[in-house]
């Protein structure tokens, strides 16, 4: 019992400070007095792998007021942060707010070329690179797999098959890792496999929707108007 207590007494603090700080972003988000509960806060989000786009905008836009407080380290986990959050448009709406001259040191450059390797779906390339910036996005627990949740998406999107090699390659798990992987998919994801062209290669077949399967989006929405629709018109217009 004594160690419930104490538990709880040290996860209260933690709750209150989260809503002391999007409190204050909504109400006064230009008093730079909060510029370290804010900076705080992006700990607090890298730690317990959360996320607030507001309050990380709050904060860039502070440091644009308080240019000699910014703290580099800060900014490079939020940028981390937004990347984790795509195909939403975060990294471009925080690197707008990002000083040019920050922008030109080494860390800064790498963040935008991956940006711009995963808006291009250019994972290969990401990955890559990524192996050799593990000191900037290493910090941030659940980057790998948030990127691969984001490959997955933008290949659900762009195809219906796809080989099995190309899909380790775009989320960057090989061998037995991913097995388990391509299992639980099948298990809870809807996905299936099929053997493909030459030499056995499996094929995953991904599940059906409006992107990948366009017959579909045709059946759930029409693209014209119906005839009987126009012809109500004419008594109107007459």
């Amino acid at each position: 019992m004594g160690r419930e207590r104490e538990l709880a007494q040290k996860q209260q603090p933690q709750s209150a400070v989260s809503y002391t700080v999007e409190q204050l972003v909504a109400v006064n988000p230009y008093n730079p007095d909060i510029l370290p509960d804010l900076e705080n806060y992006v700990n607090e989000q890298v730690t317990s792998q959360t996320y607030s786009l507001d309050a990380n905008l709050c904060l860039l836009r502070l440091y644009q007021f308080e240019p000699e407080r910014l703290s580099t380290q800060i900014v490079a986990r939020i940028l981390v942060k937004a990347l984790m959050a795509m195909p939403a448009p975060d990294f471009s709406l925080c690197l707008f707010l990002i000083p040019e001259r920050v922008q030109m040191e080494d860390q800064f450059k790498t963040l935008i070329v991956l940006s711009h390797y995963l808006e291009t779906a250019r994972f290969r390339q990401f990955w890559d690179e990524a192996a050799k910036s593990l000191h900037i996005l290493g910090v941030v627990p659940g980057f790998e797999q948030a990127i691969q949740a984001y490959a997955i998406h933008v290949l659900s999107l762009t195809y219906q098959k796809i080989p099995r090699s190309i899909l380790a390659e775009a989320i960057n798990i090989e061998g037995l890792s991913l097995d388990k992987f391509l299992e639980h998919q099948i298990l809870n994801c809807g996905w299936t496999l099929e053997k493909g062209p030459g030499r056995s290669q499996l094929t995953v077949v991904l599940p059906r929707n409006e992107f990948n399967q366009p017959e579909l989006k045709k059946k759930s929405t029409p693209d014209g108007i119906p005839l009987e629709h126009i012809t109500r018109i004419f008594p109107i217009l007459g």
